[in-house]
C-alpha cells in the first residue's frame, strides 16, 4: 500500500511452513510490523553495498588499464560508481558515476526501489516506486506532439543547474533540506504538470525564459500550499497514450511534500525566488573551480 511520499511497503505473503524453509532469508531481510513480516529496503540495501565492497575488487583488476573505479557510499544516500577512463586524450578524461540502486520488478516496467529511508523515524520496509519507463513513455509522447524547438528539456536542466549552484552556498541544515525538497523528481512532476496544463505550443524555444520562470512561480506555489501530488499515482490527466498499470490509476494520490514542515517549505519557496532573482550572480559565483566539490577518492 501506499506510504511516505510515494513510497510503498512491500509485505512478504508467508505459507504455510515458509518461516521454517526460508528462516535465513527471514532473518536477514524481513522485520515485523504490525505482525506482519515485511522486506526490509533497509537490510536489502545494506547486504547490497556488502556484495559490492567484495566484487569491486575483482572488476577493478580486469580493467586496471582500460579506467579506474571506485565505490562511494555516504549515509542517506545509495552507493555510487565512480568510472575514469584511463587514456593519453583528454576529451576521453571524462568520469561517469553510476547510482547502484537493488530492485524488485513488479511488471508493466515498474519497480520497487531500495532507497535509504529519509529520516531516522522512517520504517525500514518502505521501498521507492520506480516509473522511469513510463517517464520516457511521457516525454516520447510530449515529443511528438509539442513543436520541434520546444524548450520544456532545456527548462528542467537549466533548473536543476541552479538548484545545485545554489545549494552550494547554502549552510547546513538547510542545505540537505534544499537537495531533498527540490528533489529531481520534484522538479520533473511540476515540469510534467505544467506541460498537461497546456497549450504546448508555448512552449517554444522562444519562450524559453517566460516558460522558466513559469516553472519557478508554479513550484513556489506548491511550496506555499505545502502540496505537489506524485504525477503517476492517482492522476486521471495523464494522456491514454501514456500505458499505465491500473493500479497506478486508482492509488490514493500521494503528496511529494508531506514529509516536510511548513518553516522549511517556506523558507525553500524564499530561497527559490531568491535564486530566480539573483541567477546571474549565481552562475558567476559558484560556477568558478573554487566552488566545485571534489570527487570522491578511490
Amino acid at each position: 500500500g501506499p506510504g511516505l511520499s510515494g513510497a510503498f511497503l512491500c509485505g512478504l505473503r508467508a505459507r504455510d511452513g515458509w518461516a521454517r524453509r526460508c528462516r535465513p532469508f527471514a532473518e536477514g531481510f524481513c522485520v515485523e510490523l504490525q505482525g506482519r513480516s515485511h522486506l526490509s529496503a533497509g537490510l536489502v540495501l545494506r547486504w547490497f553495498q556488502g556484495h559490492l565492497q567484495r566484487c569491486l575488487g575483482a572488476v577493478r583488476y580486469r580493467l586496471r588499464e582500460r579506467c579506474r573505479i571506485s565505490l562511494s557510499a555516504s549515509p542517506g544516500h545509495p552507493p555510487t560508481l565512480h568510472i575514469l577512463p584511463c587514456s593519453d586524450y583528454v576529451c576521453c578524461h571524462i568520469s561517469m558515476a553510476v547510482r547502484l540502486i537493488p530492485a524488485i520488478p513488479l511488471g508493466d516496467a515498474l519497480y520497487l526501489t531500495a532507497l535509504p529511508p529519509p529520516g531516522p523515524a522512517a520504517p525500514e520496509a518502505l521501498w521507492g516506486l520506480n516509473a522511469s519507463r513510463q517517464e520516457q513513455r511521457l516525454l516520447g509522447w510530449l515529443k511528438e506532439q509539442a513543436p520541434a524547438s520546444s524548450c520544456h528539456l532545456k527548462c528542467l536542466q537549466i533548473l536543476k543547474g541552479l538548484r545545485d549552484l545554489r545549494g552550494q552556498g547554502l549552510e547546513e541544515p538547510l542545505c540537505s533540506q534544499w537537495g531533498r525538497v527540490l528533489s529531481s523528481y520534484v522538479l520533473k512532476t511540476a515540469l510534467f504538470a505544467l506541460l498537461l496544463r497546456g497549450p504546448l505550443e508555448a512552449w517554444e524555444e522562444r519562450f524559453l525564459l517566460e516558460r522558466l520562470e513559469d516553472l519557478v512561480l508554479y513550484l513556489r506555489d506548491c511550496l506555499r500550499k505545502r502540496v505537489l501530488l506524485d504525477f503517476f499515482l492517482g492522476n486521471t490527466s495523464i494522456p491514454e497514450a501514456v500505458a499505465l498499470p491500473r493500479f497506478l490509476k486508482e492509488a490514493a494520490p500521494v503528496n511529494l511534500l508531506a514529509a516536510f514542515d511548513a518553516p522549511t517549505l517556506d523558507l525553500v519557496a524564499f530561497q527559490l525566488i531568491s535564486t530566480w532573482i539573483q541567477a546571474p550572480h549565481i552562475i558567476r559565483t559558484y560556477s568558478s573551480p573554487r566552488y566545485w566539490r571534489p570527487v570522491p577518492t578511490p
